[in-house]
């Protein structure tokens, strides 16, 4: 079996490939019209985001047998007719969960103790103590909306904290010793903190939005390390301001593009998201909640397992 890498990742994975007898083949600066002109040479292709794969795409692969994407959702594949195609279709979530739960912890203890702030400030020469006095997490109910692997690994880091954790997804009985699952209007009743973890999907683009923010009965911090595309950031600055929203972490932004490895679809800021980043109390980073060196390795091992698991070994 041939199996077309369009994505750099941890050399793990075609030195387990290989040893299961695959030839792989390396094309990490070949260009989506050249990988499509030659389609009819491969069996799978193991892709991150570099480049949609779509109805042309896959129809000009008569040989594909499966589509591994080396991350946790499959947004940039048309997931529909790949299956209608009999391609088999996989992802890894589980490689990367742990890193995403931390860093989503990570970001809420950071901002509620104001430590980018105070950070900042120091490394000025300024000793601002009151003004950076935090909020303990101690007390607080924390809702999580998506309760998949991402949304599981965020409630098991907060099991060392004294919190009520609840959770809201689409799908039934997902709740578990470190969630109660809810329906939304309780969790917007309720949650002080709400962490994102949901996959970009038509039901959650731009699901963020004023309306939403209203819908909470109490101002809350916001983590998101999803999708940036889900949340509406001319709305989210609105509710920060409003005092609606107390602060946000975001790892991902509405204005990423595609591939996840630039910010900005062209090179101007928007203007909401330049007011953004001029607020104290919204930390950033660039898409890398689950960008650990160790989830490098599990991600990579985990596409690895699958495609052995479900076409075997090819020698």
């Amino acid at each position: 079996m041939i199996v077309l890498h369009a994505d750099s990742n941890n050399p793990l994975l075609i030195k387990e490939l290989q040893k299961a007898g695959y030839h792989n083949i390396e094309a990490y600066d070949v260009c989506k019209e050249e990988i499509l002109a030659n389609q009819h040479l491969f069996d799978g292709i193991v892709i991150r985001s570099r480049f949609k794969i779509d109805k042309d795409f896959i129809d000009a692969a008569p040989n594909l047998k499966f589509i591994a994407r080396v991350g946790a959702g499959l947004e940039s594949i048309e997931v529909a007719y790949a299956k209608q195609k009999g391609i088999e279709l996989f992802a890894a979530p589980e490689g990367n969960r742990n890193a995403v739960g931390a860093h989503a912890l990570g970001m809420l203890l950071s901002l509620l103790n104001k430590l980018n702030k105070a950070n900042r400030e120091v490394h000025q020469g300024l000793w601002h103590r009151e003004e950076n006095r935090g909020i303990e997490l101690d007390g607080k109910t924390i809702g999580i909306i998506g309760y998949g692997n991402m949304g599981k690994a965020f409630a098991k880091k907060l099991k060392g904290f004294d919190v009520k954790v609840l959770c809201y997804d689409i799908l039934k009985g997902v709740g578990d010793e470190n969630a109660t699952q809810v329906g939304l209007e309780e969790l917007q009743d309720n949650a002080e903190v709400l962490s994102l973890h949901t996959p970009w999907t038509p039901e959650t683009n731009r699901m963020i939005n004023t309306n939403f923010i209203n819908g909470f009965k109490k101002p809350f911090w916001f983590i998101n390390t999803a999708r940036g595309k889900s949340v509406v950031t001319a709305d989210l600055v609105l509710g920060i301001i409003e005092g609606k929203i107390l602060g946000a972490g975001l790892d991902v932004l509405e204005y990423e593009k595609d591939s996840f490895e630039h910010l900005f679809q062209d090179h101007q800021i928007p203007p909401d998201l330049k007011e953004l980043m001029f607020f104290d109390n919204v930390l950033l980073s660039p898409h890398v909640a689950g960008w650990t060196e160790e989830s490098h390795r599990k991600l990579a091992s985990t596409i690895a397992y699958k495609i052995i698991n479900k076409f075997g070994k090819a020698i």
